[in-house]
């Protein structure tokens, strides 16, 4: 399957357990891999073939920095959600959910989430 990278996408979202995270914000980062069917979008040249990027950025934008959820799961699952219902091109997507910043003990570059859903099941 075809597929588009849209990477390093940053945010400012509300997400998390601790009551600093849904009051301060912090910084999230998301990475998608979008699967569908390019060949007729590389052969017509015609946009209306293929996925226009601006527009997942702005879908995956209102999810992230949109209603604060508990975990970070629940928002790479809505952002997947958001992204089959509003795309109808898009067979299947992988989405990363990055949290460089989580207010937990220890020394490390950043946790992440990363999801496979399609519209397969």
């Amino acid at each position: 399957m075809d597929q588009i990278h849209v990477n390093g996408m940053e945010f400012w979202g509300y997400h998390g357990l601790f009551p600093e995270e849904n009051k301060l914000g912090q910084r999230f980062y998301v990475d998608l891999k979008l699967e569908l069917d390019l060949k007729p979008a590389s052969t017509s040249d015609d946009m209306n073939q293929s996925i226009d990027y601006g527009a997942i950025y702005e879908e995956t934008k209102k999810v992230v920095e949109g209603e604060a959820k508990n975990l970070v799961e629940t928002v790479a699952e809505e952002i997947a959600d958001v992204l089959l219902k509003e795309f109808s091109l898009l067979d299947a997507c992988q989405v990363k959910v990055t949290k460089p910043d989580p207010p937990i003990p220890g020394h490390y570059q950043s946790v992440a989430i990363e999801i496979y859903r399609s519209r397969k099941g």
